[in-house]
């Protein structure tokens, strides 16, 4: 339940933000209209940690101007915008320092428009198969119950035969969206990892059994599914522990006969910034998350951008054992890549 919600005066001409107003009315929550979505105020808490908290329990309603969709991958052709953010305080998250000083949650409520526009970048790519990543600058099923953006979503697309919808989580509300009629054009992925990273990092998050719950649910109910498997870190015991992991989740959907398409997996090494760094000591000064630059090796991407990963062996090591791991519990799945 947020603490507060802001809203841009353009989001009450939306049933959306018609819906989070009556919302935030009916549960005594807190709320305002603001001039931007860039212009939040008043925010409490004294420290960065005081106010990264206090953020992540605030909600912005408003409206996704720029439609313009940019490039995703390696995980799809396009980013889809529906929401920014999420709930969830995962300490490595690289969100920590694309969001600055405004981690707070986003909701666009002009829905219909982005919808028309991704299917316009379907149209423009015919005859070949668009896909579009939910998830690249949030958690669209943490506020699914407040929004039931995801499952307007997701319904839109099972319509779209050249249209193909992928998002990953660390939340377990699916119920809603097990009934809806998606065609298998939509992946359902989880975010999984050992019970140490979970536990020391991934705070206000679902646990590994209960995602590993949630994914038998959305598997019986035919979505394609997968699991992303990051970031992957190295500690003393950590192939066991991975190992443990994916134990578990083998075990967990023995219960499922029959997948629409094979199980995909997505490795993603533990990777930071200089100023992602300076970002998590401030907001978790107690944090036990290796940022150790002399023990990383610099990579340099795209626009020049530089982050720390593990060197060249051991994330060597990393891809090879994780994949065998993972093969010899499930023989079909598909390893879509690890970086």
């Amino acid at each position: 339940m947020p603490h507060r919600m802001l809203f841009e005066s353009e989001a009450y001409d939306y049933p959306l933000g018609q819906k989070l107003l009556s919302f935030a009315k009916e549960h005594k929550i807190p709320h305002r209209t603001i001039p931007a979505h860039n212009r939040v105020t008043g925010l409490p808490g004294a420290s960065a940690q005081q106010k990264y908290s206090q953020a992540k329990k605030t909600i912005v309603v408003g409206l996704k101007k720029d439609l313009r969709f940019q490039s995703c991958r390696p995980s799809a052709d396009y980013q889809f915008p529906l929401m920014t953010s999420c709930p969830g305080h995962c300490e490595y998250c690289y969100l920590q320092t694309t969001l600055g000083q405004r981690p707070y949650l986003r909701v666009y409520v002009n829905i219909e428009e982005i919808l028309e526009q991704a299917s316009k970048y379907v149209e423009k790519n015919s005859p070949s198969i668009t896909t579009f990543e939910v998830a690249s600058s949030g958690d669209p099923l943490s506020i699914e119950h407040l929004t039931g953006s995801l499952g307007q979503t997701i319904s839109f697309f099972g319509q779209l035969p050249l249209g193909r919808l992928r998002f990953v989580t660390k939340f377990t509300y699916v119920d809603p969206l097990l009934s809806l009629d998606h065609q298998g054009h939509c992946r359902f992925r989880f975010s999984l990892n050992s019970n140490r990273v979970v536990e020391h990092f991934e705070h206000h998050t679902a646990s590994i059994e209960e995602r590993i719950e949630a994914s038998v649910k959305v598997a019986k109910a035919g979505y394609p599914l997968g699991f992303i498997i990051a970031p992957i870190m190295l500690y003393p015991g950590w192939f066991e522990e991975y190992g443990q992991m994916i134990e578990k989740l083998k075990k967990g959907l023995e219960e499922v006969k029959t997948f629409s398409v094979p199980i995909s997996f997505e490795l993603i090494q533990h990777r930071f910034t200089t100023k992602a760094k300076k970002v998590i000591l401030e907001r978790f000064p107690d944090s036990q998350l290796d940022l150790e630059e002399s023990q990383r090796k610099l990579k340099f991407g795209k626009y020049g951008v530089s982050k720390y990963v593990y060197k060249k062996e051991e994330a060597q090591l990393i891809e090879e054992k994780l994949s065998e791991l993972i093969l010899k519990a499930f023989p079909t799945a598909t390893i879509e890549y690890f970086t």
